[in-house]
């Protein structure tokens, strides 16, 4: 498990999908875009939805529980961007539900 510290506080997620996180979140920052980074909480710890709003100017850091970084998948990167540009902001989604976003998407915009 890694974690993302933002503002004060630390939320823990799963290594693989936090450094996907990160891409997607810095490239944001990085433009000066403030926007939500949503998530469901898992039952295990308490079940829920939770919501934050990163922006730029708040100091934010990544640590990963693994030595070796995970094999980045440019799919599951693109369907985080595309969230991030939604009224819900970027919503957290596993690989398999990030190639549902990007089919599902794919089918919306086709004539």
């Amino acid at each position: 498990m890694g974690t993302l510290s933002y503002a004060g506080a630390d939320y823990e997620f799963e290594d693989r999908l936090l450094a996907h996180l990160k891409i997607a979140i810095t490239t944001k920052l990085r433009l000066k875009e403030g926007f939500l980074l949503n998530w469901q909480i898992p039952t295990d710890r308490g079940s829920g939805r939770a919501s934050i709003w990163l922006a730029p100017d708040i100091p934010l850091a990544f640590r990963f529980g693994g030595s070796r970084p995970p094999e980045l998948n440019r799919l599951w990167l693109d369907a985080l961007a595309r969230s991030s540009h939604g009224i819900r902001g970027m919503v957290v989604m596993s690989e398999d539900e990030a190639r549902n976003y990007v089919d599902e998407a794919g089918r919306s915009t086709a004539p």
